[in-house]
């Protein structure tokens, strides 16, 4: 297999929807770690508004601000990689012609 053909296969939805899940939650976990952290920093007021149904902060809502910003790595990822996809297959396309 060669580069150009690696290179028109796009992105995988399964591997995107992931990476992207995990990183967000990963970043959610640590922003809520620097939140507990430096209080007088807190930027807990950002995930009120971003995360419904998330309250400062106990286990329950912890654990679902954490599905919620795995849910909305996955929903980026959702939209996000077929574009992405539909604009990669149209330029191999275009370079085929040349």
């Amino acid at each position: 297999m060669n580069i150009r053909t690696k290179s028109s296969m796009g992105i995988a939805v399964m591997a995107a929807g992931q990476a992207t899940g995990l990183f967000l939650a990963v970043t959610f976990t640590l922003c809520v770690l620097f939140d507990l952290i430096f209080p007088k920093e807190a930027m807990y007021h950002v995930w009120i508004d971003l995360l419904p149904g998330f309250h400062w902060i106990n286990g329950w809502s912890f654990l679902f601000g954490l599905v919620e910003s795995y849910a909305y790595g996955w929903f980026i990822a959702l939209i996000w990689v077929p574009l992405y996809n539909i604009f990669l297959l149209g330029r191999v396309r275009r370079n085929e012609h040349l």
